[in-house]
């Protein structure tokens, strides 16, 4: 068995999968998605994480195989070549603007649920977590490895009170009619809940940290796609089967549910881990993408302007505010029209789909054909093509930021030395 000389084992890979997948979504899409679909929209959680099986797989057969910080954009490259790299690059740092606002604005709305004042409440807490975040990220504060465990698992002891509390109370009425909206409206209901799932392909950047990773990294995947599959059905039927109809009409559904279990005043025992696990959730994203953004600055896919604290160490305070600015003004988009935070999920989601079909076609090109790993990213191709034909024109966004990671390419193309494909990233040798 190869060994990478990392550290983490398969318990610490499944901890780090949970953390990575279930954020903020779970405290704020059950109920966009049962507005959507009505009770239908327990299909759409079973769907996709049926879909999330051979997904995570396919990235952990990938991660496993090419062991690379990079993680889709390095597959990406090796598979399609540089331009096709910078488009995944490009794909996930303009998709944190529209997703950091979601997120402070399910965070939002669980604050004016328990204080009151309506969506004002909700937009003047989103904007503040967004102004925190951007401060603590400007001045090199980071939330912990730790702390972002601990918030990680706070949220999954919230979902499982939320659950457990609530669920004496659950009516099989609230079951019927069980598609009101019709059959058809399962598919955007998915669309939505893509969000809830976004976070397979972030564990391949940590591959070659694993101790072994074609034995771990399997492994971890598996256990985290039972685990995750799950808690999301619980809280999802929870949601459906206790609230019924009302489960359309609230934006806090964990502090419904435990407001239904414990009483009214439980709301406020929901809202403070939403919040800290918003801020932390919104920690990671910023942290990330502006270090994404120097990176990209630094290797010529982005303005060398942003390139500015690409280094260990520097703060990239140049791409962080491209981000912090751009997620203000989704915010302040939101706040004009009144459209609510599920037009700037399924933006976000569109461009996860579009990440997620080039990890696909890249795994396609570069695993071993007609392989158990080959066979298993075909499986998830056929999930992928369904995401993309009901991601509608959701998916201009991600369209748009093609045409201009490729444009900018062309304008500023250079030439860059032939390195073969073996060379570029280590491949762990299978042992026989």
């Amino acid at each position: 068995m190869t060994t990478t000389g990392g550290r983490l084992t398969a318990v610490q890979g499944t901890a780090m999968y949970l953390g990575a997948v279930v954020g903020t979504g779970v405290i704020a899409l059950p109920a966009l998605a049962a507005d959507a679909a009505g009770p239908a929209s327990l299909l759409a959680w079973l769907g996709l994480v049926v879909l999330s099986a051979p997904l995570a797989a396919t990235f952990a057969a990938l991660g496993s195989r090419y062991p690379d910080a990079g993680g889709v954009s390095t597959y990406a490259r090796l598979a399609f070549g540089e331009r096709i790299a910078a488009v995944v690059g490009w794909c996930f740092y303009l998709a944190i603007p529209p997703g950091a606002a979601a997120a402070a604005l399910f965070g939002g709305a669980y604050a004016a649920s328990a204080l009151g004042g309506g969506t004002a409440t909700t937009v003047v807490t989103a904007a503040v977590l967004m102004a925190v975040v951007t401060t603590a990220n400007a001045l090199g504060l980071r939330v912990t490895g730790r702390l972002q465990v601990a918030l990680s698992a706070m949220l999954v002891v919230l979902l499982l009170c939320s659950v457990a509390l609530s669920l004496p109370h659950a009516r099989t009425d609230n079951l019927e009619p069980f598609a009101p909206n019709g059959w058809s409206a399962i598919g955007p209901a998915a669309l939505l809940l893509v969000w809830s799932f976004a976070g397979w392909e972030a564990i391949t950047h940590l591959a070659g940290e694993f101790r072994r990773p074609e034995r771990d990294l399997p492994r971890a995947t598996a256990a985290a796609v039972v685990l995750v599959g799950v808690l999301y059905l619980s809280v999802a039927f929870a949601v459906v089967a206790v609230l019924g109809p009302a489960a359309a009409r609230t934006s806090a559904p964990l502090g419904e549910l435990m407001a239904t279990g414990l009483g009214g005043d439980a709301r406020t025992l929901a809202t403070v881990p939403a919040l800290l696990l918003t801020l932390g959730t919104m920690n990671a994203y910023y942290a990330g993408a502006a270090k994404l953004g120097a990176a990209l600055g630094r290797d010529g896919a982005f303005p060398a302007w942003l390139a500015r604290g690409s280094h260990a160490g520097e703060v990239p305070r140049r791409s962080l505010a491209v981000v912090s600015g751009g997620g203000f003004a989704a915010l302040l988009v939101v706040a004009l029209t009144g459209v609510g935070e599920e037009p700037l999920v399924l933006l976000t989601t569109g461009c996860f789909v579009a990440v997620y079909a080039i990890g696909i076609g890249a795994a396609l090109r570069l695993l071993p054909r007609w392989s158990k790993a080959h066979l298993t990213a075909l499986a998830g191709l056929t999930g992928v093509l369904a995401l993309l034909a009901i991601s509608g024109r959701y998916l201009l966004w991600p369209l748009l930021i093609t045409a201009g990671a490729l444009l900018y390419q062309r304008l500023r193309r250079r030439p860059s030395p032939a390195v073969p494909l073996e060379d570029q990233v280590p491949v762990l040798e299978r042992s026989t």
